[in-house]
């Protein structure tokens, strides 16, 4: 809803109105046919019509979008308080309208005092509850009771103590059965919250106990390819059958046709000293290693034995 156009001091432009309400436009919403209404008119209308409110075509509310230049210049004007009827003479910028209200002296308050339906001005609130409320305190009754005196009671002289006592403890009931619901409620909430708990608990448990399953399962397959890998590449060792051959290459442009790298150590021997062995690490395609045919990858080199050709 927007503003009634007698609380702005000076004329405003009526292009400022709202269609709806008929009031200066508050929170401007426009519609995608060009049309401006009040947030608080347009957007309950657009959910239940599902069109314009000038019915010139279907839209949905994601559609309506805010006009911030027109809703900077309306929260510009000068608009009296909300509470000028009460007799707040100030007139502010519409957007400091609120941060007014907040600490108006003449903002409506109920009386604090128990018994009292009185709404004053804020201003006037505290010298209504010490010198005129009928229900401010006035003492404490000394005829047996100890409970508290109004001034209605006093000027009247008819406090029963029997009854105040009997008020009293009515209003005790019913404040310590209000907070027994307040306990029940809580703890049936906390019940249903700890239930949620457990239920989320439980489930992360079951998710954690599959995951170090699943990467146990990984990790006994690794495991096992590495030690497969590990003896296939480890060196033959004290106690293996080690099958010997001799084979006779010939030298083709100073090579015989293959690489060599060191071994590895043998961890097995009964003496407790690891024993470095010479292997074959590649074998050059069409050389003589390759013509030749024996000698293999990973073959150790026992022993070289290099013979000069005759003259």
């Amino acid at each position: 809803m927007g503003f009634d156009f007698d609380r702005f001091s000076g004329d405003v432009d009526p292009d400022f109105k709202c269609n709806l309400c008929n009031k200066v436009l508050e929170d401007p919403l426009t519609t995608p046919c060009g049309h401006v209404f009040c947030a608080g008119c347009v957007l309950p209308w657009v959910v239940q019509q599902g069109s314009c409110p000038v019915k010139c075509q279907r839209i949905s509310a994601k559609e309506l979008n805010h006009v911030l230049p027109l809703k900077n210049l309306i929260l510009k004007l000068d608009i009296k308080c909300d509470n000028y009827a009460r007799g707040c003479t100030k007139v502010v910028k519409l957007q400091n309208l609120t941060e007014h209200a907040e600490m108006c002296d003449y903002s409506p308050a109920k009386c604090r005092n128990k018994g009292c339906n009185e709404v004053l001005n804020l201003k006037d609130m505290d010298a209504h509850m010490r010198e005129t409320c009928e229900f401010r305190p006035v003492g404490i009754c000394e005829k047996g009771c100890g409970l508290m005196l109004i001034y209605k009671e006093h000027k009247l002289d008819n406090h029963c103590c029997f009854k105040a006592l009997k008020s009293h403890n009515s209003a005790m009931q019913a404040k310590i059965s209000g907070l027994d619901k307040e306990l029940k409620k809580q703890s049936v909430k906390a019940s249903k919250r700890e239930k949620s708990l457990l239920s989320q608990l439980s489930t992360v448990q079951n998710e954690l106990q599959m995951t170090a399953l699943k990467y146990q399962k990984k990790f006994t397959e690794y495991s096992a390819r590495l030690d497969s890998l590990t003896k296939s590449l480890a060196s033959p060792c004290k106690g293996d059958e080690i099958k010997t051959q001799t084979i006779v290459l010939h030298r083709e442009s100073g090579s015989l046709g293959f690489n060599i790298i060191g071994g590895r150590p043998c961890v097995d021997n009964q003496d407790g000293l690891s024993s470095e062995g010479i292997f074959v690490s590649k074998i050059v395609v069409r050389g003589p290693a390759d013509n030749d045919g024996g000698l293999q990858i990973h073959d150790q080199i026992i022993e070289v034995v290099c013979m000069r050709r005759p003259i």
